[in-house]
């Protein structure tokens, strides 16, 4: 099997990158904001930390896709690159730290392509998670300076603390109820919203996390994240990975439950 460590050590320079260009934007009075067709922000350092991400890749994977949220797909083959410049851009634009920049290395696998290297590094909050398929999960501030990290042991839900990101979606999409019905029955609930659920669920501070809209690059990188961690990570459907437009990550023990709350319609 592959080892993905040379991925790995890309995607971290990668990251370095963008989190230069992204900081030195982060809270500027002249940032400059766009509104989208789908009605969501766009900054210019969104723009910027994807075109440089896009112009490291051509150099040093000129072979590889890759697939960004502000730019879409470029190039075909096995492999294929994810980003998302800033995942929370929201936050960014508010002043808000909870944003990231995702980095996923995805390859071509049965049932489609399947992360294998993912990188989150939150700038802002002084973070970075990272993960490569068989080396298990980390955080840090750099590959040589890190901690492996684990999904909680928590089996029962009513000890459960579970994140997500906000009401609206559930209640869109007729699933409000079984949302209310989840956050009655758990220990603890949170809205940190975008990336940083994820991690948390990896790093075994938060034991269950979904949310009900989300797009490929929201998830591959902490798909494999959570996933080397320890845990699970599919879509509403039960089914693994990134690829059902929804997510749901947990410790794994508590995965089924979390599931059956979130797909009730009543």
């Amino acid at each position: 099997m592959p080892d993905y460590l040379d991925d790995l050590r890309l995607a971290h320079v990668l990251a370095d990158a963008a989190d230069a260009t992204t900081m030195d934007r982060f809270k500027a009075l002249d940032l400059k904001v766009e509104t989208k067709p789908d009605m969501t922000p766009v900054s210019e350092a969104d723009k910027a930390a994807e075109e440089l991400i896009r112009g490291q890749l051509q150099r040093a994977r000129p072979r590889d896709a890759v697939l960004g949220e502000e730019y879409g797909i470029e190039g075909t083959g096995p492999r294929r690159w994810v980003i998302d410049p800033i995942d929370g851009t929201k936050n960014y634009v508010r002043g808000v730290p909870v944003w990231a920049t995702l980095i996923s290395l995805m390859e071509a696998a049965e049932g489609g392509y399947q992360p294998v290297v993912g990188v989150v590094s939150a700038p802002a909050l002084g973070r970075r998670w990272w993960a490569a398929k068989g080396h298990g999960a980390f955080t840090g501030r750099s590959l040589s300076s890190a901690s492996r990290i684990h999904v909680s042991k928590v089996s029962k839900l009513s000890d459960a603390s579970f994140a997500y990101s906000s009401l609206s979606g559930w209640e869109e999409r007729g699933r409000l109820n079984g949302f209310l019905d989840l956050t009655r029955d758990v220990w603890r609930t949170r809205a940190y919203g975008d990336f940083w659920p994820y991690m948390m669920v990896a790093e075994g501070a938060v034991d269950i996390c979904a949310e009900p809209e989300l797009s490929l690059w929201d998830m591959a990188a902490n798909a494999i994240v959570v996933t080397e961690a320890g845990g699970t990570f599919t879509g509403l459907d039960g089914r693994p990975g990134p690829h059902s437009g929804d997510a749901a990550a947990s410790n794994g023990l508590l995965h089924d439950e979390l599931l059956s709350y979130l797909t009730r319609r009543y």
